[in-house]
């Protein structure tokens, strides 16, 4: 059964739990790959830990597996130089909440939907939700309505299993995140085990978020994917089927992807190129930089264009190409 009041997922639980799982939750859907670290905070444990390398499983495991641990376990040196190196910034729980309220009062076309607002903090409604939501929608609406929390961090907008912040563990009924809400008016709705896993893996399926930083993507994923877990326990009293799990682990590595989000890029994954120029009298080799690069042009990279995929149609597509509908 999914244990309590848990922060930090240590990657051999998950690799106990199953190897085939945490192989799907360090996989990079667009390049194959699994995700690079894209941040030299873990160099000085030696080769394999370079920003540009892959996060192996043996890396992150084994007597490495305490390595990758939220913001607020890590020391406040390697705090600074985030928010030096790459402005990492985390919002506690009670600011995620009203943010979140915004958007489900613009949805339903009223307040206090799931939990009234207090000056730090929240008191959660204990009654089911009602419906229809704004214009006569359903709950069925709701759930499958699409979220993203952009530069995600650990992903404290979607789920909330603690405070990135303070670092305090949140309770599964007291939970504010955009999939917690879902995974809330799945259970008030739903009375069969059959018909939350079809529900709740739409649920999954409508949040999405990407991330520069390789251990902070892990983060996320890890954390979605245990707050389905937990759920899953907390309801029926057993352990998901590695199976199901597996299937999760599936939606959550594309949903929750590695990307540069300046340029809609894999990190480090535009070059400078040596192109032969030839005239009448000679050939010479001459270094291109990066179009997209030289010039601020998000749609003229030559990196890998990350891609994600809109469950609903079974479609994959370059991020870039639906900002480009807008």
């Amino acid at each position: 059964m999914a244990a309590t009041n848990i922060i930090d997922i240590n990657e051999n639980m998950l690799v106990n739990l199953d190897k085939g799982l945490f192989e799907i939750l360090l996989k990079d859907r667009t390049t194959g790959a699994n995700l690079i670290w894209a941040t030299g905070d873990y160099a000085a444990l030696g080769p394999g830990f370079k920003a540009a390398d892959h996060i192996a499983i043996r890396a992150v495991t084994g007597p490495h597996g305490d390595i990758i641990r939220p913001r607020v376990a890590k020391s406040r040196e390697q705090k600074w130089q985030r928010v030096r190196d790459k402005a990492e910034v985390f919002t506690p729980a009670w600011i995620c909440n009203k943010q979140n309220n915004l958007v489900d009062n613009a949805w339903f076309g009223r307040e206090n939907i799931f939990n009234k607002e207090s000056t730090s903090g929240w008191e959660t409604l204990a009654t089911p939700v009602l419906f229809p939501g704004g214009d006569g929608r359903t709950w069925e609406d709701y759930v499958i309505s699409t979220r993203l929390e952009i530069t995600c961090g650990e992903a404290p907008y979607l789920i909330s299993r603690y405070d990135a912040v303070s670092g305090e563990y949140i309770a599964r009924e007291e939970r504010i995140g955009l999939l917690d809400r879902k995974l809330r008016i799945v259970r008030e709705n739903v009375t069969s085990q059959k018909d939350w896993l079809i529900w709740a893996e739409k649920a999954l399926e409508s949040i999405y978020g990407f991330d520069y930083q390789g251990d902070n993507v892990l983060l996320s994923r890890e954390n979605i994917f245990w707050s389905m877990r937990e759920e899953f326990c907390a309801l029926w009293g057993e352990e998901p089927t590695v199976e199901q799990m597996r299937r999760w682990g599936e939606i959550i590595s594309w949903n929750i992807w590695q990307m540069d989000g300046l340029k809609f890029v894999v990190p480090e994954s535009c070059q400078t190129k040596e192109v032969v120029v030839e005239d009448l009298f000679e050939k010479q080799v001459v270094k291109k930089e990066c179009e997209g690069c030289k010039k601020n042009a998000p749609f003229k990279h030559n990196g890998i264009y990350c891609r994600i995929k809109n469950w609903r149609s079974g479609r994959e597509s370059r991020f870039v190409d639906s900002l480009k509908k807008r």
